[in-house]
């Protein structure tokens, strides 16, 4: 799995950039919240990535924050969503709108998003409960490992509030793996 990719960015066409990295340039699909934020042409850049990889194509995905990534992977794993609808999704609404979406059971707010039906935004707001992103508490957001931390509790099967409220507390002088060990222990106490 290719993880991140780090380079020069030398084209830009939405939805799709090209990084020079190595020697290589990758084609990188991004959502428009990430081709906003994306420097100059010619200028260095770091994208957290995303391999699909299908019987006819390996497709790239690209994204500037790891709460992009994890949203745009939990979105793949509900039933009729695709990488490009979920790179739609992302597209029309951040992270946190679509977190809000959820909790709020709006899928009307859903539905405003090209290639987005009725059914699926039902199927979106029931699938994806306790399972989005939300940001980091304030007080960790400048903690060396906090988003490192919050994703690795996520990918173990944690819901986004449970995982933030196990990190709220964390000394930022910890090394990540002791980070981790920490938040899992919280995690355990019942």
């Amino acid at each position: 799995m290719i993880g991140r990719v780090a380079g020069t960015l030398v084209e830009k066409n939405p939805p799709q950039v090209v990084v020079q990295a190595g020697g290589v340039g990758y084609e990188i699909d991004v959502p428009m919240s990430t081709f906003y934020n994306l420097p100059r042409t010619g200028e260095p850049v770091e994208l957290l990535t995303h391999l699909v990889v299908r019987e006819d194509a390996h497709l790239l995905f690209g994204f500037l924050t790891a709460a992009e990534r994890t949203a745009f992977r939990q979105l793949l794993k509900v039933s009729g969503v695709g990488p490009k609808v979920a790179l739609a999704v992302l597209s029309g609404l951040s992270v946190d709108d679509l977190a809000a979406a959820v909790a709020a059971e709006d899928a009307a707010s859903l539905t405003r998003v090209p290639g987005i039906g009725k059914k699926t935004a039902e199927r979106l707001v029931l699938e994806l409960r306790d399972k989005l992103p939300t940001a980091i508490p304030a007080a960790k957001a400048s903690a060396p490992h906090g988003p490192d931390v919050l994703n690795a509790l996520l990918s173990l099967g944690y819901n986004a509030r449970e995982a933030s409220a196990a990190i709220r507390d964390l000394p930022p002088d910890l090394a990540l793996a002791d980070a981790i060990r920490q938040a899992l222990k919280v995690l355990a106490k019942p």
